[in-house]
């Protein structure tokens, strides 16, 4: 079987130099996949230390490294070529209509959460997670009731917003966006609520459908 590309997010990456922790060098070892990474966000960077966030993403990584502005779309276009070089040829896996491999219950997920974080910043959009609750396509309008739970009661007054006017418009464009998706009519219904501490609970992850490593080679990653 050919390998197919292994992704990485390095994600807020500090100008004096972040370093990974030994459970993330340990998977990365364990592919033999290709790897590239995306140093993200680097309008915000000076141009001088652009060079060194580079090499020291290669050094840590041992893959090719890309600086790139996905707001911007700077140098987007090299790593898009890099991704494609590495592509593996295969055969179609799926009829040509079918987009993906997730249902549509998954993007109708994706496509709240993507609202989130057009809407909310600073920690919100990373504190909240998605989940359908009901799907009923027998409907007209469809009706989809999805639930976003957040870590903590002032989270929750955020999201909701003054008189729910917040809530109403993310439920708003997330509509437009879903009916577009699906093609026909939606009645969304968003409820928020708290999970404490969902990130940083192993059974709330798992509730949330996140997959998890086990325990023990956790630990032995450790």
């Amino acid at each position: 079987m050919t390998p197919t590309l292994s992704w990485l997010w390095w994600t807020r990456l500090r100008c004096d130099g972040a370093h990974l922790g030994v459970p993330l060098r340990e998977l990365l070892e364990q592919t033999r996949a290709p790897r590239l990474v995306a140093v993200n966000k680097v309008d915000g960077v000076p141009e001088p230390a652009i060079e060194g966030l580079v090499a020291d993403a290669e050094r840590q990584l041992g893959a090719r490294a890309f600086p790139v502005s996905a707001l911007h779309g700077t140098r987007v276009r090299q790593l898009r070529e890099a991704l494609e070089a590495e592509l593996p040829l295969s055969p179609f896996l799926f009829p040509p209509d079918q987009i993906a491999s997730n249902s549509v219950r998954f993007f109708t997920a994706e496509l709240i959460r993507e609202t989130v974080f057009e809407l909310y910043d600073r920690e919100i959009p990373y504190s909240v997670s998605c989940q359908l609750e009901q799907f009923r396509e027998n409907k007209d309008p469809v009706y989809i009731q999805a639930v976003l739970y957040v870590e903590r009661k002032s989270q929750k007054g955020i999201l909701i917003g003054d008189g729910g006017q917040a809530i109403r418009e993310l439920g708003s464009r997330a509509r437009i966006k879903i009916e577009r998706f699906i093609g026909r009519r939606v009645y969304l219904d968003l409820w928020v609520k708290v999970l404490a501490g969902w990130r940083r609970k192993r059974g709330h992850l798992r509730r949330l459908g996140f997959a998890l490593p086990r325990e023990h080679e956790t630990k032995r990653a450790r």
